[in-house]
């Protein structure tokens, strides 16, 4: 899962609309050029993605705006499997394996995005880039590319900080951190803020079962989570050691972090955990900054303070690998530039309609995270927010070169080897070593 980052002018777009022929004519009256006195085609779309009741609420708005400015294109909005991300790309191959036209659709990364144009699904975007006269690496912070083509519209972009209890740290005497900490201070810090026993005990910290948690390290600070930049697996790097093993000495020797078998066990919310007082730090990403002032759906009293991604070791970069949500057009659509429109509409909206930050490059998200927090400023760190993610110099890292379809394979094999270190007590050096082998075995299959 698992800071990616934002500037000021608005792009205008220019599109090639299709016209239908309105023949006035008369013995006296000469032809008129169709497309100056015709009648612009009226097309419908479908946009597929996995909106829950809240999400919706933000899509209404999109396709409201969208097709008031845009009357000739009507949207037809399909959440296939509400508020599960997995099940709906699912669903989707099913349609587009039937041959159902799928004219736009959202995927929660880009390795989602890979997969689908290697299975000839997706419609290459440089020809839509070239006549609307954009360039996509001026545009947005990641552009995914697969065989030297551009295949994804980075709409919502995802960067990674660690939230605070600021009431817990006020009463620890600790300040908030600051670009450049490291993660031998954040065990440090979570040492500090684990009080209490039993189901009063609020632990320093919590590592959910993600991927992200496994070893942040690599998720968060290489250019490609699992891949080196020459093509090879990144799980024999020396970071996959050193967190393994820091996770270890967290929750056997400092107890400062739930157990690993307690949060698979109880299947258990990273967000319930936060709010909930039940753990006072929280590596997470940019989603959870309405999440904080939503006092209604994650009821809490204190006030959370942010602060960027903890490095490896004193006075590494902090640059950032960004994530985020893709938009695609589908290869069998028959209304490619009205899909690309609105991809285009959704990708670069700063109105209220968002609620994420955009991944847009030239749109000035400030703005939308200060009238995201207005009126709830109570709940908010301000200061600590706003550093984090504009005063810090974190930057997001530069696209992987890299371009895999077995990514979820990868990620399965860190969460296995994972769990054999701190389930079955397995050194972390032979753990890493099963994990660069099976992951070879992988890429010799896809190759």
């Amino acid at each position: 899962m698992s800071l990616k980052k934002k500037a000021a002018l608005a792009v205008s777009t220019v599109f090639l609309a299709t016209s239908i022929l309105s023949a006035c004519s008369s013995s006296t009256e000469s032809k008129v050029d169709s497309k100056s006195k015709g009648q612009e085609e009226k097309v419908t779309i479908k946009y597929y993605n996995w909106d829950n009741e809240v999400m919706q609420a933000s899509t209404d708005k999109y396709i409201a705006q969208f097709e008031k400015e845009n009357p000739n294109i009507k949207v037809e909005h399909v959440s296939l499997v509400p508020g599960n991300s997995l099940e709906t790309l699912k669903k989707l191959d099913v349609l587009m394996a039937s041959g159902e036209p799928i004219d736009l659709f959202m995927t929660p990364h880009i390795d989602a995005i890979y997969q689908r144009a290697a299975q000839g699904v997706v419609e290459p975007l440089d020809d839509l880039y070239k006549e609307n006269k954009l360039n996509p690496e001026e545009e947005y912070f990641v552009n995914p590319k697969y065989k030297g083509k551009y295949y994804g519209i980075l709409t919502n972009v995802s960067t990674n900080f660690v939230v605070l209890n600021k009431d817990a740290l006020d009463k620890a005497g600790l300040e908030v951190p600051k670009a450049g900490w490291t993660w031998d201070e954040f065990a440090e810090y979570a040492k500090k803020l684990t009080k209490g026993e039993g189901t009063d005990k609020q632990y320093g910290a919590y590592f959910h079962n993600w991927g992200l948690y496994a070893n942040p390290i690599a998720q968060v600070q290489f250019m490609h989570p699992f891949m080196t930049e020459n093509g090879k697996t990144n799980f024999t790097d020396p970071s996959y050691e050193y967190f393994f093993n820091l996770r270890r000495q967290m929750e056997k020797k400092d107890k400062s972090i739930k157990p690993y078998a307690d949060v698979i066990g109880a299947k258990l919310n990273y967000r319930t955990e936060f709010f909930n007082g039940d753990a006072a730090m929280l590596l997470t990403g940019s989603w959870m900054i309405p999440d904080t002032g939503n006092i209604q759906q994650f009821p809490h009293e204190f006030k959370t303070a942010f602060a960027p991604v903890p490095v490896y070791k004193k006075g590494d970069k902090q640059d950032v690998y960004m994530g985020g949500n893709y938009l695609a057009v589908g290869k069998n659509s028959k209304h490619k530039e009205a899909a690309f429109k609105f991809a285009r509409f959704i990708s670069t909206n700063l109105t209220d309609a968002r609620t994420e930050l955009p991944g847009w490059k030239k749109g000035d998200a400030k703005p939308l995270v200060e009238k995201w927090i207005s009126g709830k400023e109570k709940y908010y760190d301000v200061d600590s927010l706003m550093y984090t993610l504009y005063g810090s110099g974190t930057k997001a890292l530069p696209a992987s070169k890299v371009s895999i379809t077995y990514a979820a394979q990868l990620d399965k094999i860190l969460g296995d080897g994972f769990s054999q270190f701190i389930l079955e007590g397995k050194s972390a050096k032979d753990v890493q070593k099963w994990m660069a082998e099976e992951a070879n075995k992988v890429m010799d299959e896809n190759k």
